[in-house]
């Protein structure tokens, strides 16, 4: 079982936090942003998060998508640009275009073991492969979710959870915003397999 590792005692905070349909995914092909269906409590959650101070760290493909979102204007994205960033990869390079971003072409985990240390609490954006990581090391002491009402079969992209490791969600929240939407926040636990004594469930 592995917890959460507060980086040598650091004060900083890291959350993985995720917009999914019901059955994990991302984002849908043809589909609206938000599958269309954000609502006043949802912005509201984005307007409290836009006060509060922290990096946001992001993996290639993920930089590449926000970072064209903010050079042609198709979404609005003046608060992340605002918003210190850190993208982890190695096949971008300096200068990056998208303002207030540090690119780092060290190892992730050890990295942000590091940055752990330090008081700027941070979080992660889409990028499934670094969270992935950053879960499998310890180093995550938040999950937050909001799930849309929406299954995604025919249409999904971006599947968050491949590859995770069988994690166990000690819940800490769970609200309803504007009727239909989920948001879900908890401490992960990542475990080696199926609890002891744990049977199969019924059909």
């Amino acid at each position: 079982m592995v917890g959460t590792d507060r980086g040598g005692g650091g004060m900083a905070e890291l959350m993985v936090d995720y917009i999914t349909s019901l059955d994990g995914f991302g984002s849908a092909e043809g589909w609206p942003g938000l599958w269309g269906m954000g609502g006043p409590e949802y912005y509201e959650l984005l307007r409290v998060d836009a006060e509060r101070d922290y990096i946001v760290l992001l993996g290639t493909r993920t930089y590449r998508l926000f970072a064209e979102f903010a050079r042609t204007g198709a979404e609005d994205m003046a608060e992340l640009t605002a918003r210190p960033k850190i993208v982890f990869s190695r096949s971008l390079d300096e200068p990056l275009e998208w303002a207030n971003t540090r690119l780092v072409a060290a190892d992730a985990v050890e990295a942000v073991r590091e940055l752990k240390r330090g008081e700027s609490d941070l979080r992660t954006i889409g990028s499934p492969s670094l969270c992935r990581s950053l879960l499998q090391a310890g180093l995550v002491d938040r999950f937050r979710v909001v799930v849309f009402p929406v299954v995604n079969g025919a249409t999904g992209a971006d599947r968050l959870y491949d590859g995770w490791p069988d994690v166990v969600m000690e819940s800490t929240s769970i609200r309803v915003l504007d009727g239909r939407l989920v948001l879900y926040e908890a401490v992960p636990v990542v475990v080696d397999g199926p609890p002891d004594g744990g049977g199969a469930g019924t059909a």
